[in-house]
This record gives structure tokens, C-alpha cells and sequence, in this order.
């Protein structure tokens, strides 16, 4: 019996081991044919990348699902199907400020850093992707806020692109006057669109909303009534026109084209249609202004991770590599108009002349700092957008010092509640 000890004790400890590392493989491995599933914006270039995976790993092929255009509505399909633990989405595309809730949820992996060229991307843009102190996704494409401005009008008038919020105000309240056009105009619809404006304004000011682990709320009442205020000011004295109450990225991007507008805060994609519009060759694109010089955008874009629940980690894993790699940047650039990750591709000559707004975008990028980063972004959003929504709109009766008490007060019970 005693003899038979060391055998029995052998034998499940091999056992055990074997266990491990099948369960080990089965979350970390797999191959075969997965998903790729990402927002409608960013697919309409992207099925001839797909092919060429796809004709060089025949048995682990590629199908792209498309989910809808609104943030919103991507967000709650993946949610739905998250923590349902279906196994029908393999590699997710996910709005940078996603990262940190599904991470913390448990919906996606963590990946190796060594695996991926981290150095050569844009620094800002790699801090998306990782989550107290982990990489849960990588950058795949990035996005900072532009402002477009009609050079046309500014040349006639003696202006140069504006660089501080007085010198936009004075801007944009000539030329609305003198060309009977709209001012200014961001998105400025209770969404998430709203939450980016607002938090662009307050770190333009000098301020922020939460701390960068998103587990302080560290909002300045007089910084963040500051960004306030230069919007709220815009409605009232009639500059920023009451229609973009209404206005998301589409329809301020429409309304500039059209030369409803001087000016216009939108994402690098407003550019290329432009120049097709009723303002080409009449346009051109700078830093958004702050308080006392250029501005601090909100970083966007999209990173790529893999799904807990998919049952093809190793493929999806791989196809990451490859998706995120220099050449397909370069063709998400080229192809889709979407900014690369890729810091080496904003100084390439070529590309430049082609997209002149680069080395600006560049500059945006590189001073642009993420939204609130917390696991409960999402409620985060819905009060920012509702509380500076109220304010904006007529016949303004809300005060700047209430209002933004208020917010950091929701903020703080979002916060303590985790």
C-alpha cells in the first residue's frame, strides 16, 4: 500500500497538469474560421484586407459582421451577446472607451504586449488599450477631434485659424453676421457625441472629469464651468445656431459642406467629402482652440480584442497581428480614410499629399487624452450628455455652478457604487 502511494500521488498530479493545460489550451487556443465584428462606419473598405487572410489561411477564414452605425446601438448587440457568453463573436471591434467595462466584465482577453509593435504606434493611442496595467486590446484605428474652418471667409475678413475660444468667438460672430451663416457647430445631440464636446471643452480649460484609472471623480467646478460656459455662451449670443441642438457627427459634417458654417468641430473622416462639396478647395482643418491656446481633443478609434467566450482565441489572435500590422495601416488610411495607429505612417510624404490634414491630426493625436476611463462608461456618458444637454437648451435657466455641482455629484455615486 505503501508502495502504491507515490504511484496513486504520480499519477494525479499528472492528471492535474493534463487538466491545466487542456484547460489552458482551450482558452488560449483554437483555429479555425471566426468573426470579425465591428461598427458599420469603419467596414465599408475592409473586405479586400479580409480576402487577402483569407486566400493565405484558407482554413481559418474571416466573415465580417456588421453591426450597426450608432456607438450606441454597437454597444448593446455586443453587451446582448456578451453576457449571453455566446461564442458567436471572435474578434471584437471596440470603441476605445469600451476597453475598460468589457475588460472588467471578463468579456474579452488579456494579450501579450511582446506580441505586438506597441513602440512604433502613437503613444496615446496604445493607453486606450490597456487597463490597469494590462493590455486587453490592441489599437487599430485612432480619431482626435478637428476643427474645419472656412479659410476662404477668414482670409477676407484678416483672420487666422483661431487658436484660443475668444478669438473663435469673435470669429464666428462676424461672419455669422456679415454672411448671415451658422457660427459654430459641434454635436451637441444628448449622446455620446455630446459627452466628447463636453469633455474636449473641459480639458481645453485646463480640467478633467475623473482620474485616469476612472476611480476618482476629479472634476474642477471652475474649470469644467469654464468649458460650459463657452458653450452655453455660443447658444445664448446666437453664434453656435440652435438647429445643431439636433446635430451628430453627420449632420454638423453636412451642414459644413453645404457652407451653412464657419466652423466645425468633427473627426478626421468630415475631410475627404468636403473636398467633393460646395466648400472644396475653401476649407481647411486646425487644432480645436482652448481657453488660453490650442485645445486638448478626446482620443477615438477603434481597438481590437478577443472575445472570452470565442472557441478560436489562437486564430483571432493572429488575425490581430496581422490586422494591426504596417501595411494594412497603411491601407486603412489609404482605402477607408480611418487615422492609422501607426506613428511613422504620419510623416510619410506620400500620404501626406494626399491627405494634407496629417501632420494637424498628428498634433491632435499626441496632445489628445482618452475619455473618462471607468467600467461604468456607459452611465458615465448618460449623465454628462443629459446634464450639459439641459443647459444648452433655451431658455437657458440653468446655472453653470449648479449645474456642473450636480454632475460631479452623479459622477461620484456612479463612482463609489463599483
Amino acid at each position: 500500500m505503501r508502495r502504491l502511494i507515490p504511484v496513486v500521488l504520480a499519477m494525479l498530479l499528472v492528471a492535474g497538469c493534463s487538466a491545466a493545460g487542456t484547460q489552458e489550451s482551450e482558452r488560449f487556443g483554437g483555429t479555425g474560421p471566426f468573426t470579425l465584428v465591428i461598427g458599420r462606419p469603419a467596414t465599408a473598405y475592409l473586405q479586400p484586407l479580409l480576402d487577402r487572410w483569407n486566400q493565405a489561411h484558407p482554413e481559418e477564414r474571416a466573415t465580417l459582421l456588421e453591426l450597426p452605425e450608432a456607438a450606441d446601438e454597437q454597444r448593446a448587440q455586443m453587451v446582448a451577446n456578451l453576457q449571453a457568453k455566446s461564442d458567436r463573436y471572435d474578434v471584437i471591434g471596440l470603441d476605445v472607451i469600451w476597453t475598460a467595462e468589457f475588460a472588467d466584465a471578463g468579456w474579452i482577453l488579456p494579450l501579450e504586449r511582446s506580441m505586438f509593435p506597441l513602440d512604433r504606434f502613437l503613444p496615446p493611442v496604445v493607453d486606450t488599450a490597456i487597463y490597469r496595467d494590462k493590455l486587453w486590446a490592441v489599437p487599430y484605428t485612432s480619431n482626435a477631434g478637428l476643427l474645419y474652418y472656412r479659410k476662404d471667409l477668414l482670409a477676407k475678413e484678416g483672420f487666422k485659424p483661431p487658436k484660443t475660444w475668444d478669438e473663435l468667438r469673435t470669429q464666428a460672430r462676424t461672419l455669422h453676421t456679415r454672411y448671415d451663416i451658422g457660427g459654430y457647430a459641434g454635436q451637441f445631440l444628448a449622446y455620446e457625441g455630446l459627452t466628447v464636446n463636453f469633455t474636449e471643452a473641459v480639458q481645453s480649460a485646463g480640467g478633467q472629469i475623473l482620474n485616469q484609472d476612472g476611480t476618482t471623480v476629479t472634476m474642477d467646478v471652475a474649470k469644467a464651468k469654464a468649458g460650459l460656459d463657452f458653450l452655453v455662451d455660443g447658444f445664448r449670443e446666437g453664434w453656435i445656431p440652435q438647429e445643431s441642438l439636433s446635430f451628430k457627427e453627420d449632420e454638423a459634417q453636412l451642414a459644413f459642406e453645404e457652407g451653412r458654417l464657419a466652423f466645425a468641430r468633427n473627426w478626421p473622416h468630415a475631410y475627404g467629402p468636403a473636398t467633393a462639396s460646395a466648400v472644396a478647395g475653401k476649407f481647411g482643418v486646425t487644432r480645436l482652440p482652448g481657453l488660453d491656446g490650442p485645445g486638448t481633443g478626446s482620443l477615438g478609434g477603434y481597438n481590437l480584442a478577443v472575445s472570452a467566450f470565442s472557441k478560436r482565441q489562437k486564430s483571432a489572435t493572429e488575425f490581430i497581428r496581422y490586422f494591426t500590422g504596417l501595411e494594412n495601416q497603411r491601407r486603412v488610411l489609404a482605402d477607408g480614410s480611418f487615422p492609422p495607429v501607426w506613428a511613422e505612417l504620419y510623416d510619410d510624404p506620400a500620404l501626406i499629399k494626399r491627405f494634407p490634414y496629417l501632420p494637424v491630426l498628428k498634433q491632435s493625436i499626441l496632445s489628445a487624452r482618452p475619455r473618462p476611463t471607468s467600467a461604468n462608461y456607459n452611465q458615465v456618458s448618460l449623465v454628462i450628455a443629459s446634464a450639459v444637454s439641459n443647459a444648452l437648451t433655451p431658455p437657458f435657466e440653468e446655472v453653470g455652478d449648479d449645474v456642473v455641482a450636480s454632475m460631479k455629484g452623479q459622477l461620484d455615486e456612479i463612482i463609489r457604487a463599483r
